[in-house]
């Protein structure tokens, strides 16, 4: 017992002394500035379910559909809130159902690009997507695709963000 109670004090002064010596927010000095979660992007087993269900459901706006030109959707954002969506579009056998991406929404894309290559990452140049979005994607460990993006003027996200009431 006496040995535990040692120990307990040990770790105790351990934290105090580590809350006082450490540097306030140290662990976020690398993040990189202005980053925002703008969307997550879903691949849909039943694309008009999964519609149905985030539509009526969990009442998100349809902030806007891509469609091919059979009429058949590629691409639904759905409005959350002013700035978050949730990007659904239908499952194929290379694209399985479940997490397709993250949306990432930096204040400044090309200055995050150069920063994300700076500290390792492989970061294609920015192109011009079906939103008319300015877009390049980066890898996580994980194997998850991370999506930066810029809205230009024009795009049908910054649309959908300006029409927000």
């Amino acid at each position: 017992m006496r040995d535990w109670f040692r120990g307990l004090t040990i770790f105790a002064a351990g934290v105090i002394a580590g809350g006082l010596l450490m540097e306030r927010g140290a662990a976020q000095q690398t993040q990189l500035p202005g980053l925002r979660l703008n969307h997550v992007g879903v691949y849909a087993k039943d694309f008009d379910e999964s519609m149905r269900f985030y539509t009526q459901t969990m009442g998100f706006r349809e902030a806007f559909t891509i469609k091919d030109k059979d009429g058949k959707p590629t691409l639904a954002y759905l409005q959350i809130n002013r700035e978050q969506f949730l990007e659904l579009a239908p499952a194929t056998a290379e694209r399985p159902a479940g997490l397709s991406h993250v949306g990432i929404w930096p204040q400044d894309l090309n200055a995050t690009v150069t920063a994300l290559r700076q500290r390792g990452a492989t970061v294609p140049d920015p192109r011009t997507g079906a939103t008319k979005t300015s877009i390049t994607n980066a890898t996580d460990p994980n194997g998850v695709r991370l999506e930066l993006l810029d809205f230009l003027p024009g795009s049908l996200p910054r649309k959908a963000i300006d029409e927000w009431n």
